[in-house]
């Protein structure tokens, strides 16, 4: 569908083969923007650019596929060859209803011959490649790899009224972060069996899950915050400023 946006062929990577999927579908409608999140100016460049570059530092990664909203593809064709060219292919594909759609979708494009797929949030730019890396040993492992960061504030259960009905302990805790890093064989058949049973659930690795296949925690990190909101968007540009966004 999207031409390939290429510095040169990729160099010979050892096996497995590795592609990424970013979705970039979503309306983003908390930032209240008429643009979606992904295309936002962060420091002066869309935010789903610098999602992109640093998802790449990644050596392990040899394509990388976007799902993005039909009526933004030209669009973003147009900011990748603006801010191109990228070490791998780039291919585009359109979204789907759901965001476990879009994934779907996104799957459905990768080499022929990949067999581990990093999935990644557009809207969370300031990914390591070190966890990348991390997250693709864990899911060759054990099949699939979520990276989280540890809960550290104390949760409370409240009812409707937000009176407290309990405190929840927090030491096996954490919040889930993407990428999420999955065998390909695997995470298609935990979408084709979400499918089938008319099953949506919040993330990936929920689908994997279900079907009892093993996930796998990699420790993330704090920077590798999903942007949701103008506040968030506001940090963004104050940890670029601070020359913290470029991650290796």
């Amino acid at each position: 569908m999207g031409e390939d946006h290429r510095m040169n062929s990729p160099a010979h990577h050892s096996s497995p083969l590795i592609n990424a999927v970013i979705v970039a579908a979503g309306k983003g409608e908390r930032m209240g923007t008429l643009l979606p999140k992904p295309f936002l100016a962060l420091a002066g460049v869309p935010l789903l650019i610098h999602t992109v570059r640093n998802l790449l530092r990644s050596p392990l990664i040899t394509k990388l596929v976007i799902v993005v909203a039909a009526e933004r593809e030209v669009f973003l064709q147009d900011l990748l060859e603006r801010y191109g060219p990228f070490s791998v292919p780039i291919g585009l594909v359109h979204g789907g209803r759901e965001r476990q759609d879009s994934v779907r979708l996104g799957l459905a494009a990768l080499d022929p011959a990949c067999e581990v797929v990093v999935i990644h949030d557009a809207a969370r730019p300031f990914i390591a490649a070190e966890i990348v890396d991390r997250s693709v040993a864990a899911a060759v492992e054990v099949g699939g790899a979520l990276v989280a960061i540890p809960v550290k504030d104390t949760l409370k259960q409240v009812d409707e009224d937000n009176t407290v009905l309990a405190t929840v302990p927090r030491q096996s805790l954490w919040l889930a972060q993407t990428p999420q890093t999955f065998r390909v064989q695997l995470i298609r058949e935990a979408h084709a069996r979400a499918v089938s049973e008319g099953i949506i659930a919040t993330d990936d690795a929920a689908l994997l899950e279900r079907i009892g296949a093993q996930v796998k925690v990699v420790r993330g990190d704090p920077l590798n915050f999903k942007i949701t909101t103008p506040d968030d968007l506001r940090l963004a540009e104050a940890i670029l400023l601070k020359g913290l966004g470029a991650r290796c």
